[in-house]
């Protein structure tokens, strides 16, 4: 569900017509609605309830202050894979109590960015992680709370780029090692295990290898309590995935997925925690472009648009599907082509999509690219020295800039000439 609709034959943002903010703020912009973010937390911290739970928003899916502040004033925690990130939830007023700290390559001075910050815990990813973490909290004076990623060798059947809990993996260590580095972890002086932590990948369709992992993490917490260690928490990851083809996907609900997570592990009376990012974020928002020209090649038609692979990469670098819509809705009945959807990059690869059916197009007219919330502005980049593009969030009928476009001046400025040149 989201909330961009047409309305009198204009696509809106909540009760803004996206051509407004196109007129007032330029293109190519994103824009990102409020109700949809809430609703979407909302429906995930419902599918949770009746468990000590902590939905934590994996804010590398989308990560503007305005964002973070919109979802940590309902309630949600944050997942941060980086000092940086870090620093940007805290600045949005989540406390570190409410933070969880991920990643394969925490440094030393992340770490003790976190400890002296505050944090809910680290997601530990490996014995030489583990070593460093105790080091930099006996020089704090703190106790570091911990939780292992274990990696299940669970196959999630999703694209190869965003897989994480098969063997071949970076993430995490193996399972059939997990009490050896548990007991590892115990032995060292200023650390406190409380849990285990496992995430198997994102843009899952399927609640199968949900289950299967969720089933190992049950066990092993048995296990472990056997050996003796207190296992009060499950971070369960994220990984669930939304609709990008509104015409032939239907991944499943997040009240099923809530209700999987009570069957396989609501039994060990421990806090839960999930860490979604695209399922909230996703389909909260949009990217609007202008085409620029339509052009005739052989045999085929091509929208060039002012939106590039450098503002939206996904399509580039996953092969991924955004159903692309124009922004002033279609007579009924209109007869649809086929269009080759480009940017103006100097790259083949600045190619959104190939022959997609589409109304008749023109110089000046809008389109919208749909569930372009998570991984769209955060993966953008200033390629071909093109400007980063505003994000713009929706209320009701009200919007704000939350980031506004550089100018020119500002990007080129940035660099520094030696002094021998």
């Amino acid at each position: 569900m989201d909330h961009f609709l047409y309305r009198d034959g204009a696509l809106h943002a909540e009760d803004v017509p996206l051509a407004q903010i196109a007129a007032e703020v330029g293109t190519p912009f994103y824009v990102y609605s409020t109700a949809t973010l809430l609703r979407h937390f909302e429906v995930l911290d419902e599918a949770l309830n009746g468990m000590d739970h902590l939905v934590c928003y994996a804010m590398k899916a989308a990560s503007n202050q305005a964002i973070l502040k919109t979802l940590a004033q309902a309630g949600a925690g944050m997942d941060v894979v980086s000092g940086g990130e870090y620093l940007r939830a805290k600045a949005a007023g989540v406390p570190g109590d409410k933070i969880v700290f991920s990643g394969v390559g925490k440094t030393a001075d992340e770490i003790h960015m976190a400890l002296t910050g505050g944090i809910r815990q680290f997601n530990v990813e490996s014995e030489p992680e583990m070593e460093v973490l105790n080091r930099v909290a006996g020089e704090v004076g703190v106790i570091a709370p911990i939780t292992i990623r274990v990696n299940p060798d669970v196959d999630a059947k999703t694209h190869a780029k965003i897989a994480t809990g098969k063997s071949e993996n970076k993430f995490g260590i193996p399972i059939a090692r997990a009490r050896e580095v548990y007991a590892m972890a115990a032995a060292m002086a200023n650390l406190e295990v409380i849990g285990i932590d496992v995430h198997i990948g994102s843009q899952l369709t399927d609640l199968a290898p949900f289950e299967l992992a969720y089933q190992k993490v049950a066990e092993l917490t048995e296990t472990l309590r056997a050996d003796g260690h207190t296992i009060r928490r499950l971070d369960l990851g994220g990984g669930l995935g939304i609709p990008y083809a509104r015409s032939n996907e239907a991944p499943p609900l997040p009240k099923d997925y809530g209700d999987l997570i009570k069957r396989t592990v609501g039994h060990l009376g421990c806090e839960i925690e999930i860490e979604p990012g695209r399922l909230i974020a996703g389909n909260s928002g949009c990217m609007v472009s202008e085409v620029i020209y339509v052009k005739s090649g052989e045999g085929r038609d091509f929208l060039i648009l002012d939106g590039a692979m450098n503002d939206l990469i996904r399509p580039a670098m996953y092969e991924a599907h955004h159903d692309i819509v124009p922004v002033i809705e279609p007579a009924p009945g209109v007869e649809q082509v086929p269009y080759d959807i480009v940017g103006p990059v100097c790259e083949s690869g600045d190619t959104f999509a190939k022959q997609r059916m589409m109304p008749p197009l023109a110089a000046k007219d809008l389109v919208a690219f749909r569930s372009t919330g998570a991984y769209g502005a955060v993966m953008s980049s200033e390629y071909n020295t093109r400007p980063l593009i505003p994000e713009v969030l929706v209320k009701g009928d009200q919007y704000a800039v939350i980031r506004r476009r550089p100018t020119f001046d500002e990007m080129i400025n940035r660099d520094s000439i030696p002094e021998w040149l």
